[in-house]
């Protein structure tokens, strides 16, 4: 069983800033690609920002030049930086190991709330 250790959610003011974290095995962060998806209440789920094994970052229209996703490859953690936040980012963040054609790991995912 693969534990995703999610935190940083919360409740934040139009522009303010939130730092999503997920933590993983050695074993899993190390081999796979992991990012953030989010859903709203009544939308479907989206990929927010992921980042590849060695770096490579891939972000929704939406975040670019707003969010960042980073990994610290010493603590096997993913971290998503939010900055500038709206009321339209407001949605439950889901943290996820993408293993390609064996599948994906999913956090069970922060509520992040931005509303004045």
């Amino acid at each position: 069983q693969v534990q995703l250790v999610e935190s940083g959610g919360g409740l934040v003011q139009p522009g303010g800033s939130l730092r999503l974290s997920c933590a993983t095995s050695r074993s899993i962060f190390s081999l796979y690609a992991m990012g953030w998806f989010r859903q709203a209440p009544g939308k479907q789920r989206e990929l927010v920002a992921a980042i590849s094994s060695d770096g490579g970052t891939n972000y929704a229209d939406s975040v670019k030049g707003r969010f960042t996703i980073s990994r610290d490859n010493a603590k096997n953690t993913v971290y998503l930086q939010m900055n500038s936040l709206k009321p339209e980012d407001q949605a439950v963040y889901s943290c996820n190991v993408d293993r390609g054609a064996l599948g994906r790991y999913w956090g069970h995912g922060p509520q992040v709330t931005v509303s004045s």
